[in-house]
């Protein structure tokens, strides 16, 4: 995607010996704040799915949506490829595409998904 910023090596960074779902979780959450604070008109809803699993598939899966925009940034921690975190800008309508980007678990941090959130969102 255009114009969104890949990585932004600054605070909450992801260590390896920590759950990458919860510090996902927790970086999502910050960025979700600074968002609201910063772009009080994007708001978006941040989202832990258990399909994946529930289907057997080894992997945990966060969507990030704009219900203004229609768009969804979705976030893939899958277990058969440790280190890595899957994701992709979509929209709410289309869900998933099968271009997904990836960048090492330990690259992204809480401005990333700030950026990224702003960046697509607004």
């Amino acid at each position: 995607m255009a114009g969104i910023p890949l990585i932004h090596p600054k605070a909450g960074q992801i260590r390896m010996s920590e759950d990458p779902l919860k510090v996902l979780s927790d970086m999502a959450s910050d960025a979700h704040a600074r968002i609201q604070t910063a772009h009080q008109h994007i708001n978006p809803v941040v989202e832990v799915r258990r399909g994946m699993r529930d289907a057997g598939i080894p992997a945990d899966v966060m969507t990030i949506d704009c219900l203004r925009t229609r768009r969804r940034i979705t976030l893939i921690l899958h277990d058969n490829q440790p280190g890595l975190l899957l994701y992709q800008f979509v929209t709410i309508e289309n869900e998933v595409g099968n271009d997904f980007k990836q960048m090492a678990i330990s690259d992204l941090n809480t401005d990333t998904l700030f950026c990224w959130m702003q960046d697509y969102f607004g």
